[in-house]
C-alpha cells in the first residue's frame, strides 16, 4: 500500500472567512500534474492575499484552477467527484488566471484566454468508458481484460521503485490499477479518453504497445541486468531495495553470489537465503487454509474468544499470493497486549517456525520509553516470520507468514488497510462505517482489485 504525504496544517476555515477579501469568489486548485508541493504554495499564496481557497471541492467552489490539464481531463476529474456534469455551475480555469490575480490583488475578470475548453459529449456514446477516481469505489476482475497493458505498467513501476523514484512507481501503479478495472480490452487511445490516473508517460507506453504489439522501453528495462538484479536481491526475505542496490553496485546479482562471496547478512537475510526457493513459489489458497487452521489453533490456545482474519490477496478473493497475512484482535479491549509472544511461543513448542521477529505496538513502546521510528504501515504489534508447512510425510515447505495483532477499536481500519487499502482512523467498526463516513459505496474484498 502506497501512504498519502502528509499536507501542512492550514488556516481552520472561520480563520479563512475571518481574512478572505473576496467572499464570492471560491476557489479549488487541483492537485492533478501539478504535485502537492506546489497545490500547497499556490493555497497559502493566495490565502495570504485575502483569497478563499478550498482544501476539497464541493458545490460551494465558484472557480476550478488547473495546471497542464485539458478541460476535458479536468471536468471528467469533476463528474467523478460529483456524480454529474458541473460544467455549468462553475468556472473551470488554466493557472493564468490565478496568477494575475495574484499580481492584481484581487480575482481579475474571467476572459477567454483563461477558460479550459471542454468538447460537447456525444449523446449515449457506447463506447464511453467512464471511471471513478480512487481504486476503492472500483470494482476490478481477478482476471481482467488489459493484462497486456498492465503487466507493461508494473514492471515500469518495480523499476521506477528499483531506482528509488516514489512518485513515477505510483503514477505507473495508479494507471495500471485503472486498466484492470475496464469493462473490456482497450483497443485505442480513443477507449481511454476522460479516464483518471492515466500520465503522459504511461499513455505513451500504451500507445506503442497498441500500435506496435510492445514498448521498446519495457522490453529494456525488462533484460536490462540492474533490473533482473535487483528483482531477484529485493525477492530475499529481509532486503530492501537500498540494501539491494548498494549490493548490485558491489557487483552481486544473486542469492548465491550472497553465499559465494560470503556476504555479512542479518538474522533476516539468512533466514531469506537459505529458504530462498521456498519463498520464491506461489501459496495457494489450499496452503494458506491450512495455516489458517494452525494460527486459529495457537491463538485459541492462549486466548480464547479472540478473532482471526485471513488478510490480504485471500481474503480478496485471490486463489494464489507470495504469504499469508492474518489480524487478530479480542472484543475486550486491553486483552489483545502481550498476545504476540504468546502466540509465537505456543508455534516454537510445536516446531513450526522457522524464523519470526515480532515488533511491539509502538503505541505502546511511547509508554515505557522512545518508540521506533512510525512507518508507512501502522503501530500494530505485528510478527513477521516463515512457517514450516508440511507437505508430506518426508517434506515442507517454508511460506511467508505476518501476524498482526490489532485492539479491538481500530480492527475494522486495519482490516481495511491489511485487506489492501489504506489505512484510515476514525470511530468505526466496520469496514461499512468507514465507507459510509466517506461517502462512498461499500465494495465487499472479494471485488476489490487483487
Amino acid at each position: 500500500m502506497i501512504p498519502l504525504k502528509r499536507r501542512k496544517a492550514s488556516l481552520s476555515v472561520s480563520q479563512q472567512d475571518d481574512t478572505c477579501k473576496f467572499p464570492h469568489v471560491s476557489i479549488f486548485i487541483l492537485e492533478r500534474k501539478m504535485g502537492t508541493s506546489r497545490r500547497a504554495f499556490l493555497t497559502r499564496l493566495g490565502r495570504s492575499k485575502g483569497f478563499l481557497i478550498k482544501e476539497t471541492y464541493s458545490s460551494s467552489i465558484t472557480h476550478v484552477v488547473s495546471e497542464n490539464n485539458s478541460g476535458d481531463e479536468v471536468q471528467a476529474w469533476l463528474d467523478n467527484q460529483t456524480g454529474r456534469d458541473s460544467s455549468s455551475s462553475v468556472h473551470l480555469l488554466d493557472i493564468r488566471w490565478f496568477t494575475e490575480s495574484m499580481e492584481a490583488g484581487h480575482p481579475v475578470t474571467v476572459q477567454d484566454r483563461h477558460i479550459l475548453k471542454v468538447n460537447p459529449k456525444p449523446n449515449g456514446d457506447p463506447t464511453a468508458m467512464l471511471m471513478k477516481s480512487y481504486a476503492c469505489q472500483r470494482r476490478t476482475p481477478l482476471k481482467h481484460y488489459n493484462s497486456f497493458l498492465t503487466e507493461a505498467l508494473e514492471i515500469l513501476s518495480q523499476n521506477a521503485e528499483y531506482n528509488d523514484n516514489e512518485g513515477r512507481s505510483v503514477a505507473f501503479r495508479r494507471a495500471a490499477s485503472v486498466l484492470k478495472a475496464l469493462p473490456r480490452r482497450v483497443r485505442s487511445m480513443q477507449d481511454l479518453r476522460c479516464l483518471p490516473c492515466l500520465g503522459d508517460h504511461s499513455q505513451r507506453v500504451i500507445k506503442e504497445i497498441l500500435e506496435d504489439g510492445s514498448s521498446r522501453e519495457v522490453e529494456s528495462t525488462r533484460q536490462s541486468e540492474q533490473y533482473q538484479a535487483m528483482k531477484a536481491l529485493t525477492g530475499i526475505f529481509g532486503v530492501g531495495v537500498r540494501t539491494a542496490d548498494r549490493w548490485f553496485r558491489e557487483g552481486l546479482r544473486s542469492p548465491d553470489d550472497l553465499i559465494r562471496t560470503g556476504q555479512q547478512l542479518n538474522r533476516e537475510q539468512q533466514a531469506g537465503v537459505q529458504y530462498y526457493d521456498d519463498l520464491q513459489k506461489p501459496v495457494t489458497k489450499a496452503e494458506a487454509d491450512v495455516i489458517s487452521d494452525i494460527v486459529e489453533k495457537a491463538v485459541h490456545a492462549v486466548l480464547p474468544g479472540a478473532e482471526i482474519q485471513l488478510m490480504g490477496g485471500f481474503r480478496r478473493g485471490k486463489e494464489v499470493g507470495h504469504d499469508v497475512d492474518f489480524l487478530i484482535t479480542h472484543p475486550e479491549e486491553g486483552k489483545e497486549e502481550g498476545l504476540m509472544p504468546k502466540i509465537t511461543n505456543w508455534l516454537k513448542e510445536q516446531g513450526l517456525l522457522l524464523y519470526q521477529k515480532t515488533t511491539r505496538n509502538s503505541y505502546l513502546e511511547k509508554m515505557d520509553g522512545p518508540a521506533r521510528a512510525s512507518s508507512n504501515m501502522d503501530r500494530f504489534e505485528r510478527c513477521f516470520s516463515i512457517f514450516k508447512l508440511q507437505k508430506s510425510a518426508v517434506s515442507c515447505k517454508a511460506v511467508r507468514v505476518d501476524l498482526v495483532v490489532s485492539p479491538y477499536s481500530q480492527f475494522a481500519f486495519a482490516t481495511l488497510g491489511w485487506t489492501g487499502s489504506k489505512n484510515l482512523y476514525l470511530r468505526a467498526k466496520t469496514e461499512e462505517e468507514i465507507f459510509a463516513y466517506l461517502g462512498l459505496e461499500f465494495i465487499p474484498p472479494s471485488e476489490r482489485n487483487a
